[in-house]
């Protein structure tokens, strides 16, 4: 009974603690073969969109981008490619600057 009493505690944040955040947009569409497109956006300023498509080897390949507000106001965003070549991401948030994404 002592070790359970000793043990660190765990808290859960409450999510009904949380502001509201209105969902803009959300749309999803499955084009079938493993063919889609993604696109959602919040009321905060999330954003997120992708378009998948089968790859040479069986997988699904994607390509998209997210971004977000930072505390300073600014907007945040990543463009990203997963293929056969692995995931690849661009932003101006990396430390490693990468070549701008083709899409």
């Amino acid at each position: 009974m002592a070790a359970v009493a000793a043990a660190p505690q765990i808290t859960r944040p409450n999510l009904l603690d949380r502001p509201f955040v209105a969902i803009l947009r959300d749309d999803r569409q499955d084009l079938g073969d493993r063919a889609f497109s993604y696109a959602f956006e919040a009321a905060n300023g999330i954003r997120e969109s992708r378009v998948g498509y089968p790859g040479s080897k069986g997988q699904t390949n994607m390509q998209g981008s997210y971004r977000f507000p930072l505390d300073d106001g600014t907007i945040a965003e990543v463009r990203f490619v997963a293929d056969e070549f692995g995931f690849r991401a661009g932003s101006s948030l990396l430390p490693i600057p990468y070549p701008h994404l083709a899409h």
